[in-house]
């Protein structure tokens, strides 16, 4: 067998064809023709019988450009190329870096913060800790309002005496889905019915109950569970929640957020002054002295001393409301700590979040659920300060309660009689209520302009059963009234309830006076007509 022949510098010797090899055969004469040089030209010579063996320029070109294919790393064929990938330079490589290293810090800084959290929310919440992925609306009433029962204890401060009584109970009044709340502060010295044998007997102050029902602290839900229970006998509410607290969550979660500022609002142009708390300061200071006005911000501490603060005994002034006005700035600070905890800047530092979890963890018990978590987050960070509205039952022009002497003691008792709350259901039904018509409770007037007997009396029951509020029904001077016709008196107020009767009537209202006397404080007249006769609604 014949050697293949090898090729030269990369050239690849071409095959010869068939006539080639024939011709090679065949004799040759006896002069042979010079050999071309590479890149000559070289013409054929047909006489001789044979084509010389010579190398043209374009297969010198191919050949290079075979050489050059070899030396290149194949690419794979994919159907979208691949942009070469750039050196990085010296800047980006630390810019990554950087980038690489915050990561990893955040998840560090997230792992800690939810193992926090899942330690704090064991302490806390009822239901599995894994519920937290659930998005599970609240407890609502049959208005759709979600009623909390907030109360403090003092156990954390030695040396206190009635530790266990709740000096702070608040009922708070939520809407998750229209995102608006009601504070309620319940009187401590509020005169109830135990319905059981407690220290002070069968009856005395509300603050008593969670301490007699829980056994001295022993079995806190059942305390909580029967102050829950006997806010609601009060207000006429049905309560879902209650949360517990004592001094140390105020004061861990005020300086978590980075402290809080209240308005001060006092009768006194000095603003308020209690010089019960200076022992802070070893007295050489005014813990709780401010002017009205908005105070800075103040620590935890201060927070809790101005929580407190009634003027009770000592040098005092701006106070005049005792417990009344320790309750309106105990809603003042709950409602500035929302303000503060969900702010961005408060959302964002680590330390704050972990000590507001820390805060709760340690100080706070509750009956809320894991599962409804997400939903108090959103009704805290979704409710604006200005729809948290406070409520109280010492008004001083239609108050409430009123002082009295029981068994010798100092206490409260509805100025309705003691045990009779019905005027202070009334009220809070008034205020939570999403109807204008009853928030306003407009006197309105019913006359009957037509000669259908008792006509007046039956609009009246239906407008009465409709939360309207009819303080007199008779005769119309005439009774030629064909259409329906109300006078608004009061033109500046009540404009819930001008619109709820222009609509329900089908007219535009009178602001004129009408032509006959009606009684004082009537806000609407209404003159029923022959198109309201027969009516059912």
């Amino acid at each position: 067998m014949r050697k293949p022949t090898s090729s030269l510098d990369g050239f690849v010797p071409r095959r010869e064809s068939a006539a080639e090899i024939s011709s090679r055969s065949a004799p040759r004469p006896r002069q042979q023709a010079a050999r071309p040089q590479i890149g000559q030209a070289t013409r054929p010579v047909e006489k001789q019988g044979y084509r010389p063996i010579g190398v043209s320029r374009s297969e010198v070109d191919e050949s290079l450009a075979q050489i050059h294919d070899d030396e290149q790393p194949k690419q794979r064929r994919t159907l979208f190329r691949r942009r070469p990938k750039k050196a990085l330079t010296h800047r980006q490589k630390i810019i990554r870096r950087i980038v690489i290293a915050l990561a990893i810090l955040l998840l560090i800084v997230g792992a800690f913060v939810a193992i926090r959290a899942f330690i704090a929310g064991s302490q806390v919440l009822q239901g599995n800790l894994f519920d937290i992925l659930q998005n599970r609306p609240l407890k609502m009433d049959s208005k759709g309002r979600s009623n909390v029962v907030i109360f403090g204890t003092s156990e954390d401060d030695p040396g206190h005496e009635g530790a266990l009584l709740t000096d702070s109970i608040m009922l708070m009044s939520i809407d998750q889905n229209k995102k608006n709340a009601y504070l309620l502060s319940i009187p401590r010295d509020l005169w109830v019915d135990y319905g059981r044998a407690c220290n002070s007997g069968y009856a005395g102050r509300i603050n008593e109950v969670y301490s007699c029902y829980s056994g001295d602290g022993s079995n806190e839900p059942a305390g909580a569970t029967a102050l829950m229970k006997k806010v609601g006998e009060v207000v006429g509410l049905e309560t879902h929640y209650y949360a517990h607290m004592n001094y140390g969550v105020l004061v861990e979660a005020v300086d978590a957020v980075g402290g809080v500022s209240v308005k001060i609002e006092s009768d006194d142009p000095r603003g308020i002054f209690d010089d019960n708390f200076d022992w802070k300061c070893n007295y050489q200071c005014n813990y709780v002295k401010y002017k009205n006005g908005p105070t800075g911000l103040m620590d935890g501490e201060h927070a809790l001393a101005l929580a407190r603060a009634r003027g009770a005994s000592g040098n005092t002034y701006g106070l005049g409301g005792a417990n009344f006005d320790r309750e309106k700035y105990q809603r003042k600070i709950m409602i500035a700590l929302k303000e503060r905890a969900v702010s961005v800047g408060t959302l964002t530092n680590v330390g704050a979040v972990t000590g507001l979890i820390d805060a709760m963890g340690n100080n706070l018990r509750t009956n809320f659920e894991t599962a409804e978590v997400r939903t108090l987050m959103a009704i805290g960070t979704e409710t604006p300060s200005e729809d948290i509205r406070s409520l109280v039952l010492n008004d001083p022009d239609a108050p409430l309660v009123t002082g009295a002497m029981i068994n010798g003691a100092s206490v409260l008792i509805p100025t309705a009689g003691q045990g009779n709350f019905t005027d202070i259901q009334a009220y809070v039904r008034k205020q939570l209520s999403s109807s204008a018509v009853v928030r306003e409770e407009a006197n309105i007037a019913v006359l009957n302009g037509t000669t259908t007997i008792g006509l007046a009396q039956e609009e009246a029951d239906r407008l009465s059963s409709g939360d309207y509020t009819v303080t007199s029904t008779g005769n119309a001077p005439t009774t030629d009234y064909t259409t329906t016709v109300v006078y608004r008196l009061n033109k500046n107020d009540m404009e819930g309830t001008a619109k709820a009767l222009a609509k329900r009537y089908g007219v535009k209202l009178k602001t004129t006076v009408p032509g006959f006397t009606v009684a004082e404080g009537t806000d609407f007249v209404i003159i029923l007509g022959t198109d309201r006769a027969g009516r059912s609604q």
